[in-house]
This record gives structure tokens, sequence and C-alpha cells, in this order.
């Protein structure tokens, strides 16, 4: 689990530690003031000592991939997205990350990978939804009628005292 702070201050804190452990505090003294595990501190000082110094303990940012879809071409897939799977030609009206990747290869002529396309929609606050499964018999009618007239019959009551 990634710990809390801004990459710049985690790195302050890494810094803060070999600063304490060239000072002379011990690697337990100095977890504890800053908070972190003994495991972690021998770590910055080993990478310290064999990487090239305070330098080594440098932030690295973090590679994120860029969209590599315009604003019109995100507002185009809205639309379709919206229209439904079976008016973009799919045999069923339900989305997945492999029928998504292919319409924005055919609008957009984007190659996308499927596993990635989940992370585009959620930042087009589009939501995973998973649609209700009813078997092929189900009957809706039936199904009310039988809660609101053969269950209460059905069901036991309190006992009346007599």
């Amino acid at each position: 689990m990634r710990p809390k702070g801004t990459a710049a201050e985690l790195e302050q804190r890494r810094v803060d530690a070999v600063r304490q452990l060239r000072s002379g505090e011990r690697v337990v003294a100095v977890a504890r003031s800053l908070g972190v595990s003994t495991t972690a501190v021998q770590n910055w000082k080993r990478v310290v000592k064999n990487d090239g110094g305070l330098r080594a303990l440098r932030a690295k940012p973090q590679h994120v991939p860029l969209c590599r879809l315009t604003a019109q071409q995100k507002r185009r897939l809205r639309t379709v997205l919206l229209r439904g799977a079976a008016a973009a030609g799919f045999a069923t009206d339900l989305w997945t990350c492999a029928r998504v990747a292919e319409v924005i290869r055919r609008e957009c002529g984007v190659q996308y990978n499927p596993s990635h396309v989940g992370r585009m929609l959620h930042g087009m606050n589009f939501s995973c939804q998973k649609p209700e499964r009813l078997a092929r018999e189900h009957d809706e009618a039936a199904a009310n009628e039988f809660r609101t007239e053969t269950w209460p019959r059905l069901k036991k009551g309190r006992k009346t005292r007599s």
C-alpha cells in the first residue's frame, strides 16, 4: 500500500531519515521518529550507500499514460455508449470493455486494449453495471400476485391468546 503524502513529502521523509542516520541516530530511533518501519529505513540507507547518495531517494514520477482520444472523440464515444450496444451493432444491449474497445477502434481509429478501457470509462463518469439476471420463465405479474395474495395466506402469523 502506498504511504500517505505527496511525492515531495515522501521524498523529504526519506532524506530526513538519511540525515538522522548520518548524525549518529540508530535505525530503530529514526524509524520511530518518522513513523515508518525499520526495514524501510534500512532500505533507504542501503540505496544511498550503493546507488549514488541522496539523489537515489528522489521521487520517481508515476507513468500514467495519457488518453489518446480527443475531447471530440470522447463526446462521440459517449453518444454511442448512451444509445446502447444494440444500436452500435451488437447482438445484446450489454456493454463490455471489449465491445467499447471495438467501438473506439471503429469510430475513432484508435486501438485500445480492452483491459484499459475500464479506466478511461471511469474517467468519463461511467460505472460498471451488471444486468439483473432473471429466469426466462419469469412472469412479473405472477410474481406480484404471489407476493400480495398467496404469500400472506401461507405466511405464519402471530398466534392470538385465547
